[in-house]
């Protein structure tokens, strides 16, 4: 795992200014750093390494190709790149190897194979800038499922790209002009989606793309679009159109295991040390099962666990861990112990990111980080296999609106709605305003948007913010369970879960890695008939198939429950200083990003116990924390620390 940085445009001193770029994304790779200039073109690349394979200099960034027409800097891992040699290899032009880094294989294919072949034949997570010498052209390219992040857009002059934001920070000319419409995204979502960022004028690039700059380009500060070498929804449309049949719901799961196995065999190829995050639940479980029968040796697993009550899961994955016989380390934290996470959220994440999971996200991390370099998580469970029990919520509820004409359903909801605001105590007030808000709804896409937003009408709260137009805009087609998985995959897993887990982990210079997004897992388990991932009220039935040959179902079958923190109790207790003076009226109001009586009637209900509005509290304190950090003088150029 790396980060990497860019510049191409006419400014001068580009080592200096990388030099702290790379100071600054350190965190990223901090074994070794490299730098590479083309005078004549004025570009020039950087790369902080993280060394996983290939712990040699043959492994260096960035790496010009053999045929010495192309440079590189990459962030990620190609767990197929030895199978991607053996096809280059055949060929009339095999590659003298220099070493055995994937680095390396992937210059090869895209020298051989060309761009897109080379990304289509890609296993793997990566974020990828590629320099063309010969026709002065510049490649960007990120996986499939959005693991790796790649910002990239223009600074003053220049085109410039990095793995993070805080490595275009140093760049002289960097715009700090706040994205008052992405604001208004990350009122709704928690998380900003791609392709905005916060900043004016950078873009996150969209998972499963590629964009190729020229020197016109770049000249004209011209945004070219980015072209789609695998698209998810097109990918699960396309398997789900050939569905795959078996004789026995054994030979299922066979096939899954199968699959799976490859996948979690794949990404256990490191030349450093690798354990797994384990929770106990259904995904961790499974993923360390498939590992431990894999190895030779205990499998080094982790898991945190809380004292409050509601909130523990270690002992699940204690019992998990004892009955496949892993290498097991747990740690118990205290609210103080978390409490002390929370200053440092906006050093991890360099624009504004409020899922409150992130704060035992990182604890667990950097627990992780002090026995290994390398974890697998078991993320991307629930959205390939129907495991969010928002699903059978929604799919319920819809079917039931459906059947109320809207001239009685909108009227109805703009009631409940309005009645949920009167004064009173009662958490059924919360529940009331949602279903008043449900109600008023005309389509499913819809529906689900607002059963998923925190703020529902986000231009209400962020001054001269315009919501932008977002995936939930597209029409659902087939059944409404499946849309959701669907809409989750190209939302909420690239653009929170896999944001969470890369920040936190590349905060303390963890690589993780996640089996089941492997692309061929995804496709798979698209070309499943509906029946093998939900059954009745169970969800990730085939899964769990797989998971009961490893596992006891009794140690692992209970509720699902998420990576969650007392936070509701936090903000009115260890927090409420803290929250206060990021909540000051006068401060709000002179800052001019937010409309404050909504924020504050909200702090006011929640502080005196009427409803529980943590979710909704957390996103503008993690905009004002972030607001403290980079704009309002206290930015003072330094990386992120440690826990």
């Amino acid at each position: 795992m790396c980060g990497i940085v860019g510049i191409w445009g006419p400014i001068g001193n580009k080592a200096q200014v990388l030099a702290e770029s790379c100071r600054r994304i350190r965190h990223r790779g901090p074994d070794s750093n490299g730098f590479w200039e083309d005078p004549g073109a004025e570009l020039a690349l950087a790369h902080v390494r993280l060394a996983i394979l290939d712990l040699t200099e043959a492994g260096h960034q960035p790496m010009t190709s053999a045929c010495g027409r192309y440079v590189m800097v990459f962030n990620g891992e190609i767990y197929n790149h030895l199978d991607i040699r053996k096809q280059l290899e055949q060929s009339a032009l095999a590659p003298s190897w220099r070493g055995h880094s994937d680095t390396e294989t992937l210059l090869a294919g895209f020298s051989s194979l060309g761009i897109e072949a080379t990304l289509q034949a890609a296993v793997g997570m990566f974020a990828i800038a590629l320099w063309d010498r010969a026709s002065r052209k510049l490649v960007l390219a990120r996986d499939r499922m959005g693991e790796k992040p790649l910002y990239y857009g223009y600074s003053g002059a220049e085109l410039v790209f990095a793995s993070e934001l805080k490595g275009l920070m140093p760049i002289p000319g960097f715009g700090r002009e706040l994205n008052r419409n992405a604001l208004a995204s990350f009122m709704r979502h928690n998380y900003i989606p791609a392709p905005q960022s916060i900043y004016e004028g950078i873009a996150k690039l969209p998972p499963g793309t590629w964009v190729e700059f020229t020197a016109d380009d770049a000249r004209s500060r011209r945004m070219p679009e980015p072209r789609v070498y695998w698209s998810a929804r097109e990918a699960a449309d396309t398997a789900a159109s050939s569905p795959l049949s078996f004789e026995t719901d054994a030979q299922a799961a066979d096939a899954l295991e199968g699959v799976l196995s490859k996948a979690v065999g794949g990404q256990m190829l490191a030349d450093v040390s690798l354990g797994a995050f384990l929770s106990g639940g259904i995904d961790s479980s499974t993923i360390v099962a498939l590992m431990q029968a894999q190895s030779s040796q205990p499998v080094r697993t982790f898991a945190i666990g809380f004292h409050e009550k509601g909130y523990d899961e270690a002992q699940h994955a204690k019992a998990v861990a004892a009955h496949l016989g892993t290498d097991h380390t747990e740690l118990y934290v205290t609210a103080e112990d978390a409490l002390a996470v929370v200053p440092k959220l906006a050093d991890m994440y360099d624009e504004p990111f409020a899922d409150s999971s992130q704060i035992p996200t990182s604890l667990v991390t950097h627990m992780a980080r002090q026995h290994v370099t390398v974890a697998l998580s078991g993320d991307g469970g629930d959205e390939l296999f129907g495991g969010y029990s928002r699903y059978f919520r929604v799919n319920k509820w819809w079917q039931q609106c459906e059947r109320v004409p809207a001239l009685v359903r909108k009227p109805t909801g703009a009631l409940l709605s309005a009645s949920a605001l009167l004064p009173g105590r009662g958490a059924w007030r919360g529940k009331v305003g949602k279903l008043g808000e449900l109600l008023r709804t005309d389509t499913r896409g819809e529906f689900y948007r607002h059963f998923v937003s925190y703020w529902a009408d986000p231009s209400s709260v962020v001054k001269g913010g315009v919501e932008p137009v977002s995936a939930f805009a597209q029409a659902m087609q087939g059944s409404t369970f499946e849309s959701m998985m669907k809409l989750d995959t190209v939302t909420y897993l690239p653009d929170d879960i896999l944001v969470k887990v890369d920040r936190a982990a590349m905060a303390v210079s963890l690589e993780t890695r996640v089996p089941l997004i492997d692309h061929r897992v995804y496709e798979f388990a698209w070309s499943l008939p509906h029946r093998y991932k939900v059954r009745g009220d169970t969800g990730k039935w085939l899964l769990r198939q797989v998971l009961y040959r490893h596992v006891p179902q009794t140690l692992v079958d209970r509720p699902k429950r998420g990576f969650a923190v007392p936070l509701a109790a936090w903000l009115r207790g260890p927090l409420r200083e803290w929250a206060d003076t990021l909540l000051d009226p006068a401060r709000l109001r002179q800052e001019g990003w937010f409309e404050p009586e909504p924020i504050l009637r909200k702090w006011r209900e929640h502080t005196s116990g009427h409803r529980n509005w943590d979710s909704h509290l957390w996103g503008v304190l993690m905009m004002q924390a972030w607001l403290d950090r980079y704009r309002n003088g206290k930015d003072q150029g330094g990386t992120v620390g440690s826990l």
